[in-house]
């Protein structure tokens, strides 16, 4: 029998990513095994003269928060307490030798540059402030939620950083810029206090999939090192047992609506527009999905192989929960079906076999990309409270 996990407990675990665990710390591959790369990163606009949302989102000077601010909760830990990457270091995949085949990473590519966040990282950071493809972008990672979201770091004419806030909305990371001190949602990208509130970010693909098949989809990508400059126990999940559905979320006050049970995995799609949720469970029956968003043919896959960063004492010791890919089924004016085959998919018109990034590895669409759409793999509670009119398929 898994033991309850308690709001102390979890409120332990948020100071423990807070302040580190130096004993056990690794910061880094071997010295020798491989060069670091550092990217020249698209430059920060300066800090603005205005009123902090961070401080006093009621201030006079500021427009009217969107939620309630007696819903953002303390979490714990100061503004900046869990420390976001500022200067992130990567190594090539080739020369990774701290990750197991199973562990997730957090893939993104953009304009040819593919690049691999393993969450094992990601929990004791939750922000990381790149430049990817030469597009300035934060990848954001909140535990609580079990919720990866990636975002461009452009509003307007500004280029913004993130930091850690140190409270929660609806359980979910709330982030704050350093040019405004406004709030933002990490699970919608939207500015909810300070003089930026009601500005939305674009949020781009993100996929969460085992190391081993994003290591083999770019042997060439580079991953984020454990050279980060904070003594952290990486590889450690400082959150056992939070991947229980059993045990209730932390410090969410909303009402969770029935159709699930507050902490069934989903997979999310088009947050505040036409929201459909997938339950994990029926996609890992079907092993593939098909539906329709916006009129197009859209379709959910699942491959097994990937461990649950929050259930064991280590990030790779989890259960298998697979990793899941959403696409625009439809290439080059065809739509396309799929089905599970061994160690990936294939399509029905072609016979061409895709990977779970979605590229296709043999037949004749060989080499050939369908179009990754943004969506989540979260936890039910979070997914229905930003998105309550959401369309569920289970």
């Amino acid at each position: 029998m898994r033991r309850a996990v308690t709001a102390t407990a979890l409120t332990s675990a948020l100071l423990l990513a807070a302040c580190g665990n130096a004993d056990n710390a690794d910061n880094g591959p071997a010295a020798g095994v491989a060069t670091p790369v550092t990217i020249e990163q698209v430059p920060a606009t300066a800090v603005e003269d205005v009123p902090s949302a961070l401080v006093d989102m009621t201030a006079p000077e500021l427009p009217t928060p969107l939620v309630d601010p007696a819903d953002i909760r303390a979490g714990g830990p100061p503004p900046d307490g869990i420390p976001p990457i500022d200067e992130p270091v990567f190594i090539p995949a080739d020369s990774v030798d701290f990750l197991e085949d199973n562990e997730p990473v957090l893939a993104i590519e953009i304009n040819g540059d593919a690049r691999a966040y393993p969450v094992q990282i990601l929990i004791w950071h939750e922000i990381v402030n790149d430049t990817i493809g030469g597009e300035p972008v934060a990848v954001t990672y909140c535990p609580l939620c079990n919720s990866a979201v990636a975002v461009d770091r452009r509003i307007d004419d500004r280029v913004v950083t993130f930091g850690t806030s140190g409270s929660l909305y609806q359980s979910a990371l709330v982030m704050y810029d350093r040019q405004t001190e406004s709030l933002w949602s990490h699970f919608t990208g939207q500015a909810i206090a300070g003089v930026l509130t009601g500005n939305e970010l674009d949020t781009l693909p993100l996929a969460t999939v085992g190391w081993a098949e994003w290591r083999d989809a770019h042997p060439g990508g580079l991953v984020l090192s454990r050279d980060t400059g904070h003594d952290r126990d990486y590889g450690r999940n400082p959150y056992p047992g939070y991947d229980d559905v059993d045990n209730p979320p932390f410090l969410f006050d909303g009402e969770v609506d029935g159709r699930l049970v507050a902490k069934e995995r989903v997979v999310g799609v088009g947050i505040g527009d036409q929201p459909i949720a997938i339950r994990h469970d029926t996609l890992l029956e079907e092993g593939v999905i098909d539906f329709e968003l916006g009129g197009r043919p859209h379709v959910a896959w699942v491959l097994p192989g990937t461990a649950s960063a929050l259930e064991a004492t280590s990030v790779s010791g989890g259960r298998d929960v697979g990793a899941t890919g959403v696409f625009d089924a439809t290439v080059e004016g065809q739509t396309l079906t799929f089905r599970s085959v061994d160690g990936g998919f294939e399509d029905a018109q072609t016979g061409s076999r895709w990977d779970v990034l979605g590229h296709a590895r043999s037949g004749p669409l060989e080499g050939v990309r369908l179009r990754a759409v943004e969506h989540l793999d979260t936890f039910w509670f979070a997914w229905a409270a930003f998105s309550p009119d959401t369309e569920l398929v289970s």
